[in-house]
């Protein structure tokens, strides 16, 4: 029997060795789900910010974190993490050998691939799981989810900090925009558009993968 510290260990080498469930569009490949990993490709821990004073303090100091939806591993089973932007492009990586969190330029061209930014998102989306009733009919086998998304800001601001799952789901790009944002794509349960976005860096957002 495996004692505690070498048990941990083993853990933590199984998830050094995940590889993504993936699905080859046109030229590309990518992760056929949202991203759900605690470490970095090297085996350090990425902070799990489970209070809003953790996820502030994270995001003040410019470190990496993750948080489930509603702070409830529960009810975000099958959406995989929100990270902060932070993670996404810290030099450790979230992604094992051999991938990498998407640029906005990848977005584009997987777009282009499923017909433009105005159609791809009925062949992204997952066939059930999207408010009334706005499932895609997920061809590209991409099966999103609508994950939501984490704001930095507290229940005062309309009533977050976490807006939007069952509605929309929102995935980062490592393409910085001005100073503190970064690009992203949206899918929603009103529209078969996969629409470019932008986030403060200080939210939380599903990630993807594509492959080198």
């Amino acid at each position: 029997m495996l004692t505690l510290p070498l048990l941990v260990a083993a853990v933590g080498k199984l998830e050094m060795q995940y590889r993504p469930a993936s699905v080859k569009i046109g030229s590309q490949e990518w992760s056929a789900e949202n991203l759900d990993v605690t470490k970095f490709r090297n085996g350090e821990s990425v902070m799990e910010a489970n209070t809003a004073g953790a996820w502030e303090k994270a995001c003040i100091e410019g470190k990496p974190a993750w948080c489930y939806y509603g702070q409830d591993a529960v009810k975000a089973k099958g959406l995989g993490k929100l990270y902060n932007f932070w993670a996404v492009v810290d030099k450790r990586k979230l992604a094992p050998e051999g991938w990498h969190v998407p640029t906005d330029a990848e977005w584009q061209k997987l777009a282009d691939e499923l017909g433009g930014s105005d159609l791809a998102g009925k062949t992204l989306k997952a066939t059930k799981g999207w408010k009334n009733n706005g499932n895609g009919d997920n061809q590209a086998r991409f099966s999103a989810l609508p994950g939501g998304y984490r704001s930095h800001e507290g229940p005062a601001y309309y009533g977050g900090p976490f807006f939007e799952a069952g509605a929309a789901g929102y995935w980062w790009s490592t393409t910085r925009y001005l100073v503190d944002n970064s690009y992203c794509r949206m899918l929603s349960f009103r529209n078969n558009r996969l629409e470019k976005k932008s986030f403060v860096m200080t939210s939380g957002l599903s990630v993807r993968l594509v492959k080198d």
